[in-house]
């Protein structure tokens, strides 16, 4: 029998399904989403998201049945599938892929299936928010058995890596397959439209955007970024927060209401944009900053989006791919929830449009190698031996 693939995640999201789909060129794949089918609504965005790429093409796979009682990926037992074990078995698989392990099914199914076939994970969880309490070394001991149930770990970074390490996962067994990104979907020139969106925001071609793109949510920590703005009070400069979530009220009553109105001119807020739109808003910009205090900025793929897209990028030392991919060639990195640093670093940066602009082009050289494709030949590699 031919080796055979089966994929284990919870739902289809953009990130995965392209590899997916490359990894269904090169050897038979199956893959079984495990929160069941239909829309979900997004906890961070606060609202249904379905995204306008097509994320169920090009492989195959199955909706298993969730019979859990509060379904999601939020908690341990929002996803209980009492096909799962059936199911993958039918398929006969010569190994088995596992992103995550942080709910009932996928806890079970790594049990089940250790030592009868390779087991191979996949996560991006990092020791960034650990804190010396008796609570995380309870955790220390439950994580070192959770992967002792496994028998490879494709990890996403360098800080991953360590994660992997401090739980007892041997340095023969960690393989890297880079955190990645449809790199050339975002480079692709979208200048006209980047152009046209800047002038729907009133911005001249001489005026520097600084964006933020993703959920309002305290650990993004988008409330820091606006005090820092405001507070720097640049002329040439303008900020654009785009997304939805919890914190979308009340940084806009900040705006409305602390904020002198001179200054809220220059300070934008955009709906959630769908993935078709995305390259043109990071083409906009000239500054994409993550601010985030965590927890759980396991790594941040959106700043391998607006590097790929050109645009040089600002992160707290609380992103967990701030290590992997930002220098001073690409931008830089502030301590979290300092906001003297981030304005300090904010300052240096927008000092000059040409110097972003360059920082720009080194991002999207330094991120070529952060792919889909590469990710893929790290797997292929080991699940196709």
């Amino acid at each position: 029998m031919s080796n055979r693939l089966a994929i284990v995640t919870t739902h289809p999201i953009q990130y995965y399904a392209p590899v997916f789909r490359l990894l269904a060129e090169k050897m038979p794949v199956k893959v079984f989403y495990t929160a069941g089918a239909g829309k979900k609504l997004d906890k961070g965005f606060g609202k249904n998201i379905e995204w306008d790429i097509p994320l169920l093409e090009g492989y195959d796979h199955q909706f298993l049945t969730n019979i859990a009682t509060d379904q999601g990926t939020h908690h341990f037992k929002g996803i209980i599938n009492t096909d799962a074990i059936s199911s993958i078995k039918a398929y006969q698989p010569t190994a088995i892929l596992v992103f995550g392990w942080s709910n009932h099914s996928h806890l079970k199914i790594l049990r089940h299936f250790k030592g009868k076939i390779p087991i191979y994970f996949r996560g991006d969880s990092t020791l960034l928010d650990q804190k010396q309490n008796i609570k995380n070394v309870l955790r220390s001991i439950f994580l070192s058995w959770v992967y002792r149930h496994i028998d490879y770990a494709f990890y996403t970074g360098s800080a991953n890596r360590q994660y992997y390490l401090k739980y007892g996962v041997p340095e023969k067994k960690l393989i890297f397959a880079p955190h990645a990104i449809d790199v050339r979907r975002f480079a692709e020139d979208r200048n006209e439209a980047a152009l046209a969106f800047r002038s729907s925001l009133g911005l001249s071609d001489s005026e520097i955007l600084i964006l933020f793109a993703g959920k309002l949510e305290p650990k993004k920590n988008p409330m820091l970024l606006l005090c820092a703005f405001v507070e720097i009070n640049l002329a040439n400069v303008h900020l654009l927060f785009v997304g939805n979530g919890v914190l979308e009220n009340e940084l806009k009553d900040h705006v409305k209401l602390q904020v002198p109105e001179i200054l809220a001119t220059k300070i934008h807020f955009s709906d959630f944009q769908n993935q078709s739109m995305m390259p043109v808003v990071y083409q906009a910009a000239n500054l994409y900053c993550l601010p985030s205090k965590g927890p759980g900025e396991t790594w941040g793929l959106a700043v391998n989006e607006a590097m790929a897209a050109g645009t040089a990028v600002l992160v707290s030392d609380k992103v967990g791919c701030s290590t992997d991919l930002v220098s001073t060639a690409v931008g830089a990195i502030f301590k979290s929830e300092d906001l003297a640093d981030l304005k300090q670093k904010l300052i240096i940066l927008t000092q000059s449009k040409s110097d972003l602009i360059d920082k720009g082009k080194n991002a999207a050289k330094a991120i070529q190698d952060w792919s889909f494709e590469r990710q893929v030949s790290a797997i292929l590699a080991y699940v196709n031996r």
